[in-house]
């Protein structure tokens, strides 16, 4: 019988009996973590050739790594295999395949959370549809899907590479004003980071926009400037680009001798890197690897060698089954080859469905950070005036106002600090919502805390005749390890709401033990009133942002509906569960969840006066610098100084900052951050060029936790946020000098 026929009888078997005689039994971890090794062997491997420009090595290695991780099932290396797939489909000017199987590297990706890959794979499709398809606002899309993951992994270089590409598309789209700044954002970060090769092309590109807008003089200098890295490093695709920008800026501005000679050297270059490219992905390129690699190359040989098979005896029999096979196999190849275009097509519609969704998550993600980013500035600009409102306003009401301006200075008081409150509100749902609320752990006794809440807040409960009852579990220790701050927000919240809605009845606040395992404790607090209730149909969306039972109540007791929000997110943050039961007309009781961690440490007693037991003599020789460009704040901010009996120099500019700190011997300065020339960010950093000891505070209104990062780096002290409490003020400037043994000696 021939080895055709043999062949035929196999498959036939196969198809008859089924795959499930080759399936294998479970790996075991030792066998799956070895194929790992493999997988990530090949991957590596794959990558070396690809740097080698050997692609169709590159190829073999990550299809034999595609067959290991589909073994096992491993999304996260089928994801970033056809990523690198995708990107050689691309580099061999296949854009549909390269399309397709990006696609899919996406959807794995995202199964396996891989971000930083993702972004990778979003780069590259970006690409395919700027430099091969021509969709350049798809592509547009990509890059901004990139450049938010790349941002906030810290992939700064690949963060520069993005934006230079999203430049590219704005250039052709000839939106040059837009194209212009991505450059100037790309060499930023080019240099920031010292990417010598992103630094240059970046300085071609962005004279090439210049040029464009008509700014021949600078265009020149940042293509030179671009150009001169390039040779300085031998970045010969770089001179190649350059020569051609160079070429075209002298062509914008009407030197055609030297435009034509810049061509010139272009053309001879650029046609030099062309013939070198095709080498890489000729077919005799193809045929070497095939040669060196005997296995692949009897299996492109195989069908050729069958036909040379010799006969025999029963040659026309086997001729016979073959052509009985042979038809069997075509209806049932016809029958597989219709399922499977029907499975493809429906494929297809998948794949870009689902491209497209991840399109408008990313878009959605990134209308998220610039909700962010303006309420970041908005807060700034509403806080810098209201720090003037309740500052003015606390001055005047100590100052003997008149006995009926009182009232109107009160309920100015109260409008600010109802902004005030406000705005934090917002912050704060800001916050949860971008998860950027960190647990901060202290000793306290929860007791204490619990009750200076309720003292806090009784006045208001008077107002509206209400009693406040207290319970604590006698069982329950009093010292825990926990964030007290966030436990004192949860309490204000649920205890104001009740005073808010209860008129001359009465509110019970009860703390209780519920499980206990070492020093880990579930604690329960309950927060029960008789006040007005919650219908069943407004519980449903009560911890959601803005909601309140209705437009009259909202009228009737005012507020915005965040506290409730705020109260379920930071309850989740501390890893607790909150329960309601309420019943309209009877009442309403919340009930809350903690795991805490009892402490044996002593609770420490924070001073609470600071300044007012020093000698005003030791006070006098304090030197404090106030930098400030807001008139209004200058006067406040000395004023609350001279409270304290403490005198300042004040100066409205970085500049200015910095040659008074140079002459002067001064304690501690107080910085503004947004100011006119050098902002107090770059006049930090440059005093810390000769004064590493200085304390320096961030007197700001910016959103504290959006710069932080930038605030430490640039080497602020501590922050004082504004509109600032007095007690905190103080508290920090009296640690701060004692600190760092000033004058004041401690009683």
């Amino acid at each position: 019988m021939s080895t055709l026929t043999k062949t035929y009888l196999l498959y036939l078997f196969i198809g008859l009996f089924g795959l499930n005689l080759f399936a294998q039994e479970e790996l075991t971890q030792t066998e799956i973590e070895s194929i790992q090794e493999s997988i990530d062997f090949d991957i590596n491997f794959a990558q070396k050739n690809i740097d080698n420009n050997e692609y169709y090595k590159a190829q073999d290695d990550l299809e034999q790594a595609l067959e290991l991780a589909q073994q096992i099932n491993d999304n996260k290396s089928i994801g970033l295999i056809y990523s690198k797939m995708g990107k050689l489909y691309y580099i061999q000017e296949n854009p549909e395949e390269a399309t397709k199987i990006l696609v899919k590297a996406i959807e794995k990706q995202r199964f396996a959370k891989d971000n930083i890959n993702i972004a990778e794979t979003y780069k590259t499709l970006g690409l395919v549809y700027l430099k091969q398809k021509k969709e350049y606002n798809n592509a547009i899309d990509y890059f901004n899907s990139a450049e938010v993951i790349f941002e906030n992994e810290d992939l700064h270089s690949f963060e520069a590479e993005t934006k230079m590409y999203k430049a590219d598309a704005y250039y052709i789209l000839k939106n040059y004003e837009m194209a212009d700044e991505l450059y100037e954002d790309a060499i930023s970060l080019s240099k920031r980071y010292q990417h010598n090769q992103l630094l240059s092309i970046n300085y071609l590109k962005s004279g090439l926009t210049k040029a464009a807008l008509n700014n021949i003089e600078e265009a020149e200098e940042l293509a030179e400037l671009g150009f001169q890295i390039a040779k300085k490093n031998g970045f010969i695709d770089i001179i190649s680009t350059g020569y051609k920008i160079k070429s075209d800026i002298k062509e914008a501005a009407g030197d055609y001798k030297t435009s034509n000679s810049l061509l010139k050297k272009h053309l001879k270059l650029n046609d030099s890197l062309l013939q070198v490219k095709r080498s890489y992905l000729a077919e005799d390129k193809k045929l070497d690897f095939l040669y060196e690699n005997p296995i692949e190359y009897q299996k492109e040989r195989e069908a050729d060698l069958q036909k040379e098979a010799n006969s025999s005896w029963l040659e026309k029999l086997t001729t016979i089954l073959s052509i009985a096979l042979i038809t069997i196999l075509s209806l049932l190849t016809l029958s597989l080859y219709k399922n499977n275009n029907i499975r493809l097509k429906s494929n297809n519609i998948l794949h870009k469905k689902n491209a497209e969704l991840t399109v408008a998550m990313e878009k959605a993600e990134l209308a998220t950070k610039t909700k962010a980013n303006f309420l970041s500035t908005v807060t700034h600009e509403l806080r810098t005036p209201l720090y003037a409102v309740t500052g003015l306003t606390n001055m005047l009401l100590e100052e003997d106002p008149k006995p009926e301006q009182i009232q109107h200075l009160k309920s100015l008081k109260f409008s600010g600090d109802y902004l005030l409150t406000f705005i934090n509100d917002i912050l704060q749902i800001n916050k949860i919502e971008a998860n950027k609320v960190d647990v901060e752990p202290e000793v306290f006794n929860l007791k204490k805390k619990v009750e200076n809440v309720i003292s806090a807040l009784n006045n208001s409960a008077l107002d509206n005749n209400i009693n406040i009852h207290f319970e604590y579990d006698r069982n329950l220790p009093e010292n825990f390890n926990a964030d007290q701050l966030k436990i004192s927000q949860i309490l204000i919240n649920l205890i104001g709401n009740s005073i808010k809605f209860t008129k001359d009845g009465d509110i019970w606040i009860r703390i209780i033990q519920q499980k206990v395992s070492g020093d880990n404790l579930e604690v329960r607090f309950e927060i029960e009133d008789n006040g007005i209730g919650i219908s069943e149909e407004k519980q449903q969306n009560l911890f959601e942002s803005f909601s309140q039972g209705s437009i009259q109540i909202n009228r009737k007791y005012g507020g915005t509906g965040l506290g409730l929000s705020i109260v379920k997110g930071l309850i989740d943050i501390l890893k607790g569960k909150i329960y309601l039961k309420s019943e309209l007309g009877k009442g309403t009781t919340f009930y809350f969840e903690l795991p805490l961690k009892r402490s044996h440490e002593e609770v420490k007693v924070e001073k609470t006066t600071y300044f007012k037991d020093v000698d005003e003599i030791e006070l006098s020789n304090i030197k404090i610098l106030v930098v400030e460009d807001n008139k209004i704040n200058q006067m406040i901010t000395r004023k609350i100084l001279n409270k304290m009996n403490l005198y300042c120099d004040v100066v409205d500019n970085g500049e200015e900052a910095v040659d008074k700190v140079k002459t002067g011997n001064y304690d501690v300065v107080l910085m503004d951050i947004h100011m006119p020339g050098i902002s107090g960010i770059e006049a930090t950093r440059m005093i810390r060029a000769f004064d590493r000891e200085l304390t320096i505070f961030a007197l700001t209104a910016v959103t504290i936790e959006d710069k932080m990062q930038e605030f430490d780096e640039a080497g602020f002290t501590d922050i004082i946020p504004k509109p600032f409490k007095q007690e905190d003020f103080e508290r920090k400037l009296y640690n701060a000098l004692m600190s760092e043994g000033s004058q004041i000696s401690q009683e």
